[in-house]
């Protein structure tokens, strides 16, 4: 049986200072540093607010995973995240229910190394995939 706990809400954003401080105008607190992901070529902020995470994603440069994903939409939210405690079955089970795996599981700076994979559902959009800390 598929245990998935939402993590976070992923939200595009453009210039990562001004959507930072646009969230914290709404009592968000950043709850990390901003973090640089190479390999995707984005940066990501964390922020919180009433026991909700929000991930501010921006792309570090126009090769980045998210530039593309940027001009169609703007800023905006694209992707909810689910942590799962056994992500090999889940995964699994996701792409037998009609989710299809849009890159391939890979450790994370976000997650201190922690396996993400991002899949698309016609129903539901875009959802990230994150294994659970051991």
């Amino acid at each position: 049986m598929i245990s998935l706990k939402i993590h976070h809400i992923g939200y595009l954003v453009k210039k990562m200072k001004k959507a930072a401080e646009g969230f914290e105008r709404l009592g968000y607190t950043a709850s990390s540093d901003v973090i640089h992901d190479d390999n995707r070529k984005i940066h990501i902020l964390f922020m919180e607010k009433d026991g909700y995470r929000i991930e501010l994603v921006s792309p570090s440069d126009e090769q980045s995973v998210v530039a593309g994903l940027l001009k169609k939409y703007k800023n905006s939210p694209y992707h909810i995240c689910y942590e799962t405690p056994d992500f090999d079955a889940d995964f699994d089970s996701l792409s037998k229910k009609g989710f299809t795996a849009i890159d391939v599981p890979a450790p994370a700076p976000a997650f201190q190394g922690r396996r993400v994979v991002f899949l698309m559902s016609p129903a539901l959009g875009m959802i990230e995939l994150l294994e659970s800390n051991p």
